[in-house]
């Protein structure tokens, strides 16, 4: 499974920065006067990420259950500071950033990782508590009420929405019962749709998707460019470097629309084969996480792949129009350094767990050969 995991991981890595230099080429010449701007910066924040998923993975995933109360009090630290006028970068409507110069961060990238870590090793100590709901479920919740309630506030839908089936997918496997965590996603969908709804340019937005022809030159043409893109690539696609929608058609074709021009380029098939591969994906971390040493193992590995794959759900399905427009980069793909150093560490603890679950099925094995 490492092994596997480790390639898979590289698949994604070489998959992005193909099509981040097929997507930006127009727009980076077009703006920085070279092709080579995005992905360059792409490649920059690869290596930078493969860096640290080595680290990452060769260090043992216990240690990072001492620095969860501090790493989660950073990540809140964080969010409020996007907040505060002068301190927070926005752009289109949203203020997720803060930085220097050109070197900027998002800091909701880091509240994923930060709020995983801190469920897993909270819900590890308390196994024996699961059934009381005061020193389990009820902890997460405030917790991620205060990190989603200051997501939104940027606002970040998607990003609200993939930190919530962290929580739920750890409280799930974790033993939590089930109606009570029935009763908060519940409050919890119903609050998130509150708060989408609030502000009508907001609303508007999530609504587009249901009939983008409403407004077809303003808040839907978004959604019907990636659609007409995707229907250009037919079964094959129009071939690597010949799509049409990023010569300005399309907006954000190489960060949160980097699918329409997959599908576009590489057809239904190559599509498909994304969609697989995140599947798979998908299929070796619950495997990582069945085989994990211990609780802890187990927890981390099921909220990597839950961060991942429901990400990768809310990216595909608003570029294919079945959800609303939310800005979340698809995981490993999207042009975006935060997101993919982030992503990379959560892909390195993810291979943490599955170095530490394979030394331990090879130790019998070796003691066996040794007597």
């Amino acid at each position: 499974m490492f092994v596997a995991l480790a390639f898979l991981i590289a698949v994604f890595n070489l998959l992005g920065l193909v099509m981040v230099m097929s997507a930006s080429s127009v727009v980076a010449l077009d703006e920085y006067g070279s092709t080579w701007y995005f992905v360059t910066r792409q490649a920059a924040w690869a290596a930078a990420g493969a860096a640290a998923l080595i680290v990452v993975a060769r260090i043992d995933y216990h240690r990072w259950r001492r620095f969860s109360g501090p790493f989660l009090l950073l990540a809140l630290g964080l969010l409020v500071l996007v907040l505060v006028p002068g301190i927070g970068r926005g752009a289109n409507g949203a203020t997720r950033w803060i930085g220097v110069g050109p070197l900027t961060i998002q800091p909701a990238e880091v509240a994923k990782l930060a709020l995983l870590v801190w469920i897993a090793d909270l819900l590890a100590r308390r196994a024996s508590y699961m059934h009381n709901l005061r020193a389990t479920l009820r902890p997460v919740i405030v917790v991620l009420a205060v990190m989603a309630t200051l997501v939104m506030l940027q606002p970040n839908l998607g990003t609200t929405i993939v930190l919530a089936a962290i929580a739920l997918a750890l409280c799930f496997v974790a033993g939590a019962p089930l109606a009570p965590l029935a009763g908060w996603a519940t409050v919890g969908i119903g609050a998130a749709t509150a708060l989408a709804l609030a502000a009508p340019y907001r609303r508007s937005r999530v609504l587009m998707f249901l009939d983008p022809w409403a407004d077809p030159m303003d808040k839907g043409y978004q959604n019907i460019q990636s659609l007409v893109g995707l229907a250009s690539g037919g079964i094959a696609g129009t071939g690597l470097g010949a799509s049409r929608a990023k010569w300005g058609f399309l907006p954000y074709a190489h960060t949160d629309f980097i699918f329409a021009i997959i599908g576009e380029e590489l057809g239904l098939v190559g599509a498909t084969v994304v969609v697989g591969l995140y599947v798979l994906l998908a299929i070796i971390g619950v495997r990582v996480g069945l085989h994990a040493p211990d609780r802890f193992g187990l927890l981390l590995a099921v909220g990597v792949t839950a961060w991942f794959g429901m990400q990768a759900f809310v990216n595909i399905g608003a570029v294919i129009g079945i959800l609303p427009i939310t800005g979340v980069p698809l995981p490993f793909v999207s042009s975006g350094g935060s997101s993919l150093l982030v992503s990379m560490v959560g892909a390195g603890l993810l291979l943490s767990v599955a170095r530490q679950a394979r030394a331990r099925s090879l130790a019998p094995r070796a003691a066996s050969n040794a007597g």
